[in-house]
């Protein structure tokens, strides 16, 4: 895995020895860049023959089949079959991706194109729908699954409340700016009085007004000689506990996985063991605990981040590719990833753009 900076800039090469780096020079860069090219297009090998049709360079099939040799040796390439053409490993997708693959930016027309998916007044949509839409969005510009990882614990409050359900139990109802409501239970070390809830839920709602819940934690953090002041103790107890739910360690983040557009993975199989795979891949989709924890080293990355195949343990039986950048809310700290998945020969150069931009364009719809 690594990061990808666009705009035409490469990331630094990876993944080979600097002695076996030495070895490709312009001529062997260029033959294995024509079989990942054709890979990415097709997912079929290609030949000697027809690569050596296509090089700008005079060269014989012969010649080609030796540089081919070279980079099998180099572990690059492979035969699927005996007197097949060759195929891209991983190693060597992501030699390419890190060394040869040229990210280029998007276009003024793409970009207004992507932004018109979003719809009329995006700003008016909830954060649900932005990312909602974002993720069918990625889904269709790739032909792939639209991944959206993102984080409720940071969004605006309108309104707490808490209600008694048994005398030590309290259930949390959280109402946010946007309309979307989240319910929490809590246990108190003893027996809570009806009117301790509504002295609590009184003393959080006059400090709610257009904050967030870690906000209006740290300031009760700094002035907790006020809290003291102004309630009786087990209000003062519910008034922690509530905020300690939802206490903001990066963590215990609550996490919202949004996918669409799994029936594209199911387009242009080549073949049985490409319906084996896709069907493994199907099942990686439902390990949602284990696509969060890859989506969150994502975050920790300021730009995409492309993660191939065996190089993570997820996608070790089904040969996935993600791509995955990282977007922020209006005080440019990162809340959420969203990305795309598909094939190992997903098309890198479109891809990386398209994600970076909308990611771009979520954060700022998110402001």
């Amino acid at each position: 895995m690594n990061d990808i900076r666009p705009s035409g800039t490469r990331a630094p090469e990876a993944g080979l020895s600097k002695s076996g780096l030495a070895e490709l020079n312009a001529r062997s860069r260029e033959i294995f860049r024509r079989i990942v090219e054709a890979y990415l297009e097709t997912g079929e090998p290609i030949g000697s023959r027809n690569i050596a049709r296509a090089l700008q360079l005079s060269l014989s099939p012969a010649s080609v089949r030796n540089v081919m040799s070279d980079l099998e040796v180099l572990g690059l390439i492979y035969a699927p079959h005996t007197s097949a053409g060759r195929l891209p490993t991983e190693l060597g997708l992501r030699f390419f991706v890190d060394a040869l693959l040229e990210v280029g930016d998007l276009s003024p027309n793409e970009r207004q194109s992507i932004e018109a998916r979003f719809g009329p007044q995006p700003q008016q949509r909830s954060m649900e729908g932005v990312l909602d839409q974002a993720s069918s969005l990625l889904s269709g510009l790739s032909r792939g699954a639209g991944l959206v990882l993102t984080s409720k614990t940071d969004m605006r409050i309108r309104h707490i409340e808490f209600v008694r359900l048994e005398p030590r139990r309290v259930l949390i109802i959280l109402v946010g700016d946007d309309g979307s409501v989240e319910n929490r239970v809590v246990e108190i070390d003893e027996d809570i009085p009806p009117s301790a809830l509504v002295e609590a839920g009184n003393y959080l709602n006059a400090r709610l007004q257009g904050r967030t819940l870690t906000e209006v934690r740290e300031e009760i953090a700094r002035t907790r000689s006020a809290l003291e002041a102004e309630l009786d103790t087990l209000s003062a107890r519910v008034v922690e506990a509530g905020l300690a739910t939802w206490s903001g360690v990066a963590d215990d983040r609550p996490r919202t996985l949004i996918v669409r557009g799994q029936a594209n993975l199911l387009e242009d199989l080549h073949a049985l063991e490409d319906l084996e795979r896709i069907r493994v891949l199907f099942d990686d989709l439902e390990k949602k605990n284990d696509i969060i924890e890859l989506l969150g080293h994502a975050e920790r990355a300021d730009g995409v981040r492309i993660f191939i195949g065996s190089e993570n343990k997820l996608f070790s039986l089904s040969g996935s590719s993600v791509v995955a950048a990282p977007y922020r809310d209006a005080n440019d700290k990162i809340v959420g990833v969203l990305g795309v998945i598909g094939p190992t020969r997903i098309n890198y150069a479109r891809i990386v753009p398209v994600v970076d931009y909308t990611a771009q364009l979520v954060s700022r719809l998110l402001d």
